[in-house]
């Protein structure tokens, strides 16, 4: 589990126990083996096998805050799934434009705050769907027309604090085996 805090300092399985009950009720039809839970406001990303934490991630949502509006680069709340994936076999750090390798390598910056030239999605791309129609789903809050991804980032440094332009960061080696592990319409919850 590279990049993941120790599982003593995680979550209890109780602690996501109601967000577990809403996805069965609701979405009964997608598995909840795996389930990502990002929590804006910790800057964190976990992943429930089971209902229990067993990974616990920094990220960054978005610099604007959360929103669900097209235009607001704004991080959407809800409850999506992973339709795409794309990276596979990609190096660290490998940059995508419009999710096409580029073949280009984005310098890791690692020191606290410091920033790229550019607004790079690098290692991983897990595209998002929203789930919830008039919240993630359809019209101008529409998730997956907004292009909203779990990425790597190249500004590893600034994770941890709101950061991207309404994707969720990661550190690269974080997202790279979070892919491996997360298959297609894997359901991922945004809580503010």
């Amino acid at each position: 589990m590279l990049n993941a805090e120790p599982k003593k300092r995680l979550a209890t399985k109780a602690s996501f126990a109601p967000i577990m009950n809403d996805l069965k009720n609701r979405f009964p039809h997608y598995s909840s083996e795996n389930v990502i839970v990002i929590v804006a406001k910790e800057q964190a990303l976990y992943l429930l096998h089971n209902g229990i934490p067993v990974e616990k991630h920094i990220i960054s949502t978005s610099e604007f805050g959360i929103g669900n509006q097209a235009g607001s680069n704004k991080t959407p709340v809800g409850v999506h799934i992973v339709t795409e994936k794309f990276g596979t076999n990609a190096k660290i750090g490998t940059i995508f434009k419009a999710r096409v390798n580029t073949g280009k390598i984005a310098k890791i910056l690692t020191k606290k705050g410091q920033r790229s030239n550019a607004d790079n999605v690098t290692s991983r791309i897990l595209w998002l769907s929203g789930l919830e129609k008039g919240i993630n789903k359809g019209g101008r809050v529409d998730s997956h027309s907004r292009y909203i991804y779990i990425h790597g980032t190249d500004e590893e440094g600034r994770l941890g604090t709101p950061a991207s332009h309404g994707c969720i960061r990661m550190k690269n080696q974080a997202v790279i085996n979070l892919y491996k592990k997360i298959p297609l319409k894997t359901l991922v919850v945004i809580l503010p």
